[in-house]
């Protein structure tokens, strides 16, 4: 029987990113979740029992986690639990709790993450299908929105429309929403752009 579980909490160890003898690239990290709850008595907030896991990942997600997550990132993993006793040398024993993640990311309750989408799978398959066939032509059901760097996957646009956002006083501008050259037509038209 397989348990599939999500679990929010930290990285609490350095993600340790390696490849196998047959290529496969490997990694993992200890996770720590603690209950936190609401002291009436004190009026504070109070943690509760910590929970350790050990989380191992595998091909492209241990790729992409070695090179986005870093200790101390709040993150949310789901995949499949794994309890098991163990003895050492020494006859101590112990239990081991493992995730093997099928997917992990930054909790974005508690910050904000700039995703950039891998391309490695697209390239593969360009480099197979031959120059001619790929020339001009995009794969069905892979078309890129308007106003997306196919590249990146980020807008057109983004760090201006940072730039106005950082400079808004929460003032309505002097220019009609509507009137050309306004800003806020200029950030509505890369809030409408479809994914």
């Amino acid at each position: 029987m397989t348990d599939i579980i999500t679990v929010r909490g930290y990285v609490a160890t350095d993600v340790r990113l390696t490849s196998a003898q047959s290529g496969l690239a490997v990694a993992g990290f200890r996770m720590c979740s603690t209950d936190r709850r609401f002291d009436r008595e004190t009026n504070a907030w109070v943690d509760g029992h910590t929970n350790w896991y050990s989380v191992s990942m595998f091909r492209q997600l241990a790729t992409n986690a070695g090179a986005s997550l870093k200790k101390g990132d709040r993150v949310i993993v789901t995949g499949r639990l794994k309890v098991r006793p163990w003895i050492n040398a020494d006859g101590r024993t112990g239990t081991s709790v493992d995730i093997d993640a099928d997917t992990a990311g930054h909790d974005l309750m508690w910050g904000t993450a700039n995703f950039r989408r891998t391309t490695a799978d697209r390239s593969e398959a360009q480099q197979e299908a031959g120059p001619e066939d790929t020339a001009g032509s995009v794969p069905p059901g892979d078309e890129v929105p308007d106003g997306v760097d196919p590249a990146t996957g980020e807008l057109y646009g983004a760090a201006s429309r940072s730039d106005a956002d950082a400079g808004d006083d929460g003032d309505s501008d002097s220019r009609p929403a509507g009137e050309a050259g306004s800003d806020h037509e200029d950030a509505r038209e890369e809030e409408t752009v479809p994914f």
